[in-house]
Formats: C-alpha cells, sequence, structure tokens
C-alpha cells in the first residue's frame, strides 16, 4: 500500500480529515460524502474486520506499524497519508491521541423490518442526540446482548467519530439502521411480532422488573432524549410505559445508564 508523506495541512487530498471539531458541519458533510472517520488503530481493525472499506487512512510514525498491519490483514490497498504528530493536529483541529484515523465508506443500511426480522430484543431511540451517550448504548447493547438497534431520524449518527470512539468499535458489531418513517416504524415492529416498550415517566408506568416478568418473546424498549424524553407520538405508539423504579429523590436515569439496566433486565434468560 502506498505510504505518503504530508507536509501541509493544505493538501486537497486531507479534506475529509478536516475540521473534525465541527459538528455541525460534520454531521452535513460525512452522509453527504458517503464516509465516517474511525479513531485509532484498534477501532479501524474493528471497521475492517466488519468488512467496511477505508478510503484512506492519516497516520503520525509511531502508529504506522499497527494500521500497515491491520490493512494488510484485511486485504486492503488505500492511500496510507504519514504525517508529524504537530501536523496532524493541525490538519484535524484536535490532538489525536491514539495517532491514526481512517475516512471510511458509509454502509447501506437496512430497512427496519429486514433488520428486526431475526431479532428478539431491539433498542429504539429517539432524539438522543449526545453522541457520547449513543456511543454507550452501543457499547451496552453488543455487551449486555441487544439483537439490534434502530435509531429514529432525530438521533445523532451513531458512525460520527466520537460515537464510534466511545463505543469502542462496537457501532460496527451491534446490527443497526435508522428509521425513515418515524413513528410509524413502531407500528411496523409490532407488526414483526415485537412488544413496543416506552421508557418513560408516567402515572400508568409499569416498573420494568414487572414488565421483564411477563416474559414476553420479542420486545422493543424505545428511549428518548436526554431532556423531554419520548415525544407525544412515540408513546402513542408504543404497547406499554415501562419505568425504572428509582430511590433517594431521583427521578431518573441519563439515558445511557438506563439503557443497560432496560437491556440487563429484558435480556433472553
Amino acid at each position: 500500500m502506498p505510504v505518503i508523506l504530508v507536509d501541509s495541512a493544505s493538501d486537497e487530498r486531507l479534506a475529509d480529515y478536516r475540521d473534525l471539531t465541527d459538528v455541525a458541519l460534520r454531521r452535513l458533510l460525512e452522509p453527504e460524502r458517503g464516509l465516517y472517520m474511525a479513531e485509532g488503530e484498534k477501532v479501524i481493525s474493528r471497521a475492517l474486520a466488519a468488512g467496511h472499506e477505508p478510503f484512506s487512512v492519516l497516520v503520525s510514525e509511531r502508529w504506522l506499524p499497527g494500521i500497515e498491519n491491520a490493512l494488510s490483514r484485511a486485504g486492503v490497498d488505500v492511500p496510507v497519508y504519514l504525517a508529524p504528530v504537530d501536523l496532524l493536529e493541525s490538519i484535524t483541529g484536535f490532538q489525536v491521541h491514539r495517532g491514526a484515523l481512517a475516512a471510511m465508506r458509509r454502509p447501506v443500511l437496512p430497512a427496519v423490518e429486514e433488520l428486526v426480522s431475526p431479532a428478539r430484543r431491539v433498542v429504539v431511540l429517539e432524539g438522543v442526540v449526545d453522541h457520547t451517550n449513543v456511543g454507550a448504548i452501543f457499547r451496552s447493547a453488543a455487551g449486555i446482548g441487544a439483537d439490534a438497534i434502530v435509531v429514529a431520524p432525530t438521533c445523532a449518527d451513531p458512525l460520527y467519530r466520537r460515537s464510534v470512539k466511545v463505543s469502542m468499535g462496537t457501532v460496527f458489531q451491534v446490527p443497526w439502521t435508522r428509521a425513515q418513517d418515524w413513528p410509524a416504524d413502531l407500528g411496523r415492529m409490532r407488526e414483526a411480532g415485537f412488544v413496543v416498550a416506552g421508557l418513560a415517566l408516567a402515572d400508568d408506568a409499569v416498573a420494568l422488573d414487572e414488565f421483564a416478568a411477563l416474559g414476553h418473546e420479542k420486545v422493543a424498549i424505545v428511549m428518548g432524549s436526554e431532556g423531554d424524553g419520548l415525544s407525544r407520538g412515540a408513546l402513542r405508539s408504543v404497547d406499554a410505559v415501562v419505568t425504572i423504579p428509582m430511590a433517594g429523590g431521583v427521578d431518573s436515569l441519563n439515558v445511557a445508564a438506563a439503557s443497560a439496566v432496560a437491556m440487563w433486565e429484558l435480556r433472553v434468560r
């Protein structure tokens, strides 16, 4: 694979790697270009192992041997741009602690019906806008054993650099897709045999452990935004409202923590 030494932040071949700290810009730019960013040798290796294809890699000298090995194992031959650490920071806008970035081709996402067809436990995210929370939820799903994740149109991008990094690359492991017809896609999950439960605060909510004890074969658990929770449309589309009983005057958990609790309680025994 060609290793190309770069010495200027204005090099046009590095356009994909610029302004990585501008979240608003990257949210528009990356889907438009059909790419996402993988950061660090471990995450890049997991993306390659999942069959994702890189356009190119930008790396500092210290991390070059590991990246070359990862690309070689995957049988991938793409440009590898080698840059000094200070130039790497100038290009990306931040200190790249893990020394490597890869511009990866975005995979084609399946339809909701196709994704959930073989699943028994599905996590659905509506309006979760913090990329750290999204990444943490994917990591919990991989570790605890959820079969798939569906993200609503209002949810942050699971393939944004921060989400990928926090998930430790499990966004490549857990099958997922983005709903295109919201909240009607919740009805399609019901048609596929799922009991759709919304995690929310409500007077008529069922305690999570009581809901789990009902032993439903297929469950989709829907979680809402960090601030307002689930929308009215989503709540009208669920079969049951479920809550995690709390103590100490606390009314709820962070959505990432709540997702882990819910997935554990609802796991397939």
